[in-house]
């Protein structure tokens, strides 16, 4: 038996510290529900990663959802299309015949900048938050196949590019390339704009039986790994094995190649992390993710759009929230419902979110889908 999405829904996304993650998620949830034309599921996958115990069941209860198992994961910027990947199994496994999907975050009432590394990691006790950890990826990127700042830059430009077209965005202006080097050093070579920002926001989604309605989109294929030991025996950027493995699992599994996507969703928490990703995913050459974004390859108008959402660079990075964003985006594009930036013709789409954080670990964990076909 195959799965497909019914519906999905979001909430705009920003700093909103004066919304609860229950008011966010009663909001994702509704839209979701409508959108898939149903008002009852047989069980929730749900997703937090600082959210407080019992946060998806006070969006649910407010939704009027109670009465079903509900299943909450944690895996880092993974945690919600974790939850997609295994509400996809349930169904395909003739366990549940509709399973919401949900992710909740409010990440401004515990950060007010980069997230707080694990003082019992080894990186957390030396202070090494998340930009250092790009960073240092661009270094040792840097290193293997040389970088040009601007051509990473030029990722910030493309991505808030995309999400001035993007209403629920929480950046939605264009930057230069010249504003986005000139922006204050967070971490060698990263600048402020070619950083995520934290955020808060829900997203939802439904996946069922196929109902042959021609609406649902189909869930080709999907994919979840965490990372091996990080042993330093590798020689490739941290995350690159982990999110190649991952994704050759999904082409796998959907039946088809890189080649044959017309968009892609991909976690760009920093610059970087889109140049890596594209590589990973099997778009070009490792060394070649820079030159696809100078071509415009990868923008809105190019051969395949990546982020046309506006990735996490303009929507902000709610943790829990990001793996639902990138597919509620992948299924509007689908359908042909994205707006000003709809990529012309799109049948298939790929969404690939990286979680990271752990130490010892080449990653806590990635899930690659593939939708359409």
């Amino acid at each position: 038996m195959n799965a497909v999405v019914y519906g999905v829904g979001a909430s705009r996304f920003g700093r909103q510290p004066r919304r609860s993650g229950t008011s966010l998620g009663q909001e994702a949830i509704l839209e979701a529900m409508e959108d898939a034309g149903v008002d009852s599921v047989d069980a929730v996958y749900a997703g937090t990663v600082f959210g407080a115990p019992g946060t998806a069941q006070r969006a649910l209860q407010d939704a009027g959802i109670t009465g079903v198992p509900i299943l909450t994961f944690e895996n880092a910027c993974a945690t919600s299309s974790t939850a997609f990947h295994e509400a996809r199994h349930a169904v395909m496994s003739g366990r549940y015949e509709r399973v919401l999907c949900l992710g909740i975050e409010t990440m401004t009432s515990s950060f007010n900048g980069p997230i707080t590394p694990e003082v019992t990691d080894s990186e957390g006790r030396a202070g090494l938050a998340l930009p250092g950890v790009y960073a240092m990826v661009a270094s040792r990127y840097a290193y293997l196949h040389g970088l040009d700042r601007r051509a990473m830059a030029q990722v910030a430009v493309k991505n808030r590019r995309h999400g001035s077209l993007n209403p629920r965005a929480q950046h939605g202006k264009e930057v230069t390339l010249e504003q986005v080097l000139a922006s204050r050093m967070v971490a060698d070579p990263l600048t402020l704009y070619q950083c995520c920002d934290i955020s808060d926001a829900a997203t939802a989604a439904v996946v069922g039986v196929p109902r042959g309605n021609g609406r649902d989109v189909r869930i080709a294929g999907s994919a979840l790994r965490s990372g091996g030991l990080w042993d330093h025996r590798s020689t490739h950027p941290w995350g690159y094995e982990l999110m190649g493995e991952v994704a050759a699992a999904a082409w796998e599994d959907a039946g088809i190649g890189p080649e044959e996507v017309d968009l892609f969703e991909v976690h760009d928490a920093f610059t970087i992390g889109e140049i890596t990703a594209t590589e990973a995913l099997g778009l070009t050459a490792p060394g070649g993710g820079a030159e696809l974004v100078l071509s415009g390859h990868t923008a809105l108008g190019g051969k395949q759009p990546v982020n046309p959402s506006g990735g996490l660079l303009s929507r902000g990075h709610p943790l829990g929230a990001t793996g639902l964003a990138q597919i509620a985006e992948a299924v509007w594009q689908l359908r042909g419902d994205a707006g000003g930036r709809q990529v012309e013709g799109a049948r298939v789409a790929a969404v690939e979110t990286m979680g990271g954080g752990t130490a010892g670990i080449d990653g806590n964990g990635c899930v690659v889908v593939v939708l359409g076909g």
